[in-house]
C-alpha cells in the first residue's frame, strides 16, 4: 500500500536553518525510535529507557534532544541542497553517527525522483560522509506497483553499487500484522542481496491510524504483536513508529495505551 506520509507534507517540513551542536549521548542499544515534528514530544518515549534515536525528516533537530537519544539527520530531498553540506557537518560534529537518504523518492508527492537521478543525488551530497557516518539508504513506500516500492529501491541499489550504503531504510502501512511481517520479511532479503545486514523501518503505521489512532485498542494490539517481532529480527537495526505526535503515541503530552505498548520491554 502507498505511504500515506503525503499527508503530513506540510507538517514535516522542517527548515534548513543550522542548529547548535548538540550533547548526543547513547546509553541504550534499543532499536526503538522516534519520528516527531515537535521535539518536545519525544521526552515522554525516552523517558522509558528504550527509545535511542529520533529523527524529524530533517537534517536538523529544531531543538534540543533528551541526553540518551541520538538524533539522525535526514536529507529529504532536492529542496534542501543548498544548506546540506553545513548542516550535515554541524550535526556530524554532535555525534550523530548516521545519515538517512530521502524521503519516499519514489512517491510524486514525496521526494520525487528516479532511480538514477537518486543514485547520482546520494553520491554526490552523501557518500562523501562515508567514514564519517554510516550511510542508510532513500526510505521508499511499500507499495507493490511496478517501479515503486521495493523494486524502486533494487533499481537504485543498482545505479549506487558505489555509494557506500551500509542499509536499506522502508516505510509501511497496511491493514494487519502478518502484512507487515511478510513486508519486513521481504525488505529483510532484499537487504541480504545487497550483501547489508541493517535495515530500518523508518515509518509503519496502520493505514487507519495515518491521521491519528483511529482505534487506541487496535493500535495496541498491533504494537504487541510486532514490536516483539521486531526485536527478534537480527536483520531489523532500528525502526520508528509513525508517529510521536497527539492522538498517536501520547495523549495530552503522555504515553496513551499505544505509546506505552511501543515502549514496553519486550
Amino acid at each position: 500500500m502507498v505511504s500515506f506520509t503525503n499527508l503530513f507534507t506540510a507538517g514535516l517540513v522542517a527548515t534548513s536553518a543550522l542548529a547548535a551542536p548538540t550533547q548526543i549521548k547513547r546509553t541504550t542499544s534499543s532499536k526503538r525510535g522516534a519520528a516527531y515534528n515537535d521535539i518536545s514530544t519525544v521526552s515522554p518515549l525516552s523517558s522509558t529507557g528504550v527509545v535511542s534515536w529520533a529523527y524529524n525528516w530533517a537534517g536538523t533537530l529544531s531543538g534540543s534532544l533528551p541526553s540518551n537519544v541520538e538524533f539522525i539527520p535526514m536529507l529529504w530531498g532536492t529542496r534542501d541542497f543548498g544548506g546540506w553540506l553545513t548542516t550535515i557537518e554541524t550535526v556530524l560534529s554532535s555525534g550523530s553517527n548516521y545519515i538517512l537518504g530521502f524521503n519516499e523518492p519514489d512517491m510524486a508527492s514525496q521526494a520525487n525522483m528516479s532511480p538514477s537521478d537518486a543514485a547520482n543525488y546520494y553520491l554526490q551530497y552523501i557518500t562523501p560522509y562515508s567514514g564519517k557516518a554510516k550511510l542508510i539508504s532513500p526510505a521508499v513506500t511499500s507499495s507493490t506497483d511496478a517501479g515503486v516500492g521495493l523494486s524502486w529501491l533494487e533499481s537504485f541499489m543498482s545505479s549506487c553499487a558505489d555509494c557506500s550504503i551500509t542499509g536499506l531504510a522502508v516505510h509501511w502501512y497496511g491493514s494487519t500484522a502478518d502484512e507487515f511481517k511478510s513486508f519486513v520479511t521481504q525488505a529483510i532479503s532484499t537487504a541480504s542481496d545487497y550483501n547489508l545486514s541493517e535495515l530500518w523501518i523508518t515509518e509503519f503505521a496502520l493505514s487507519a491510524d495515518a491521521n491519528g489512532s483511529a482505534d487506541l485498542a487496535t493500535t495496541t494490539a498491533f504494537l504487541n504483536e510486532v514490536i516483539p517481532w521486531l526485536d527478534s529480527q537480527a536483520g531489523v537495526t532500528r525502526y520508528s513508529y509513525f508517529m510521536c505526535a497527539e492522538n498517536y503515541l501520547l495523549s495530552n503530552d503522555a504515553l496513551n495505551e499505544a505509546g506505552e505498548a511501543y515502549t514496553a520491554s519486550t
